[in-house]
């Protein structure tokens, strides 16, 4: 038996996976399952095989994009399913981890990427974010969110689903009137402007993008809130003043660990006295750890989701109160669902806009993360401080009641 056929046959249990091999030969791995899809793939050389077995994410990643491995009808999410769902992050065995050598060798890179300085944020923040704004319109709602959604029912729609992710955070903010909010990585506006339309708060939003805030300032011209809603190019790191509160909705992934304990006090720096902060990220269900290879190497490069345990223990020492957490477990999975389809539906106009390997690697970005939220170790974590101890009520009521209030208006 050779050794791709060995790691298949243990990887895949429930639902059919059939390998055409380059030489022609067929097998079939796994059993039929009603709940499992059943995929097709094609090697187009011998050297697919090795590469997936030394680091399957980067190795089925890469010949994927490249077309050395092609699957019938596109179907990827189908083969990130089959194989992500026989490997549960419940279940501890990490079967689809790369081979020992090759993970203590990413273990020591993946430490000095992480090192976000200033000068290479900018950088990072533009390799994926300073795309083609054509691109974000196939794939987002309307609003351009490009964060987890909050379903408050599955069957929601995207636009829904982003339009509740919004009132969701402005409760836990218990924005008062006259108060000023910083969001730290503002991405193309939409939280900073649905802020100050319910609120009535002045808000600074920053960002790394000037791709991003192009469209955010145009945004708020085109509102007429341009004097109360502004957006500057700047790291969170140079940012000066004082604000009643802070939110900051999918930045901190790119923060870099080392630099996770100058965030928070930069945070607590520019917080009011009675300030409260909301933290919204992707992160890890489990201990710290390492991001796969591919991430890091096509799509957020300097890129890290942090463990709970993480973000707590930077911001220890600094005399905030942790006054809530929340852990989104599925919202994301039906984010990226939505993504995907859209993605997979505006396949001719995105290959257009670049070419067809773009388009296979966003295709494969997007299935793996769905599955990473569905099957693996992802979640949202929602953590929000409060600086002073009367800085909100004693109870958790008032988020209930005054999303219900948002979402009413």
């Amino acid at each position: 038996m050779a050794i791709i056929d060995l790691f298949l046959s243990r990887r895949v249990r429930r639902g059919v996976l059939t390998l055409v091999n380059f030489d022609g030969g067929v097998q079939h791995f796994g059993n039929a399952d009603p709940a499992m899809p059943n995929v097709t793939i094609r090697f187009t050389d011998k050297g697919v095989a090795g590469a997936i077995i030394r680091d399957p994410g980067l190795g089925a990643g890469e010949a994927y994009m490249n077309g050395r491995l092609t699957i019938d009808n596109d179907d990827v999410l189908g083969l990130v399913t089959l194989l992500t769902a026989n490997d549960l992050w419940e279940d501890g065995a990490n079967a689809l981890a790369a081979a020992a050598p090759v993970r203590a060798l990413q273990a020591i890179t993946h430490r000095l990427g992480r090192i976000n300085m200033a000068r290479r944020a900018k950088r990072n923040v533009a390799h994926h974010y300073d795309l083609s704004d054509r691109l974000y319109d196939l794939f987002l709602d309307a609003d351009r969110q490009y964060s987890c959604a909050y379903f408050t029912d599955p069957a929601n729609t995207l636009e829904q689903a982003q339009s509740d992710k919004m009132a969701h955070i402005a409760a836990k903010l218990a924005i008062k009137p006259g108060m000023t909010v910083l969001d730290i990585g503002c991405g193309w506006g939409g939280l900073a402007l649905y802020l100050h339309k319910k609120t009535g708060a002045e808000v600074l939003g920053v960002t790394l993008s000037e791709a991003q805030i192009k469209v955010a300032r145009a945004r708020a011209d085109a509102a007429g809130v341009a004097d109360k809603v502004k957006f500057a190019l700047i790291d969170y790191r140079d940012v000066r003043g004082r604000f009643d509160r802070i939110v900051s909705v999918g930045m901190f992934e790119h923060v870099g660990p080392p630099n996770y304990r100058a965030f928070f006090r930069q945070c607590y720096n520019l917080l009011a006295p009675q300030g409260v902060m909301l933290l919204h990220t992707i992160g890890r269900a489990g201990a710290p750890g390492v991001t796969d290879k591919w991430t890091v190497k096509y799509i957020f490069p300097g890129g890290y989701n942090p463990a709970l345990s993480e973000i707590i223990r930077a911001s220890e020492g600094l005399r905030m109160h942790v006054s809530d957490v929340e852990v989104l477990r599925l919202h994301y999975a039906h984010t990226l669902q939505a993504w995907y389809n859209r993605t997979t539906a505006a396949r001719a106009e995105i290959i257009a806009l670049y070419d067809a390997r773009f388009y296979r690697m966003w295709q494969f970005y997007l299935a793996g993360a769905l599955c990473a939220f569905k099957y693996g170790g992802l979640v949202n974590y929602q953590v929000q401080f409060a600086k002073g101890r009367h800085a909100l009520p004693i109870t958790r009521d008032y988020m209930g009641e005054s999303e219900r209030d948002y979402r009413a208006a």
